[in-house]
């Protein structure tokens, strides 16, 4: 897995976090459904990710 992968994944997923706070203090369930989303759609690709590291060792 390349560096940028790992990069754009976690800074996805802090993304995510970081709707999820906002959608949280503002009562916005949208946005912070959506954080959630953006969360797990990072979490999914890092996985994959590990699998492929995996398959090269």
């Amino acid at each position: 897995m390349s560096n940028d992968d790992k990069l754009s994944n976690k800074s996805e997923g802090m993304g995510g976090k970081a709707k999820e706070a906002v959608g949280e203090a503002t009562g916005d369930d949208a946005l912070k459904n959506q954080g959630k989303r953006d969360q797990s759609k990072a979490d999914i690709k890092q996985a994959g990710e590990k699998v492929k590291d995996a398959f090269k060792r």
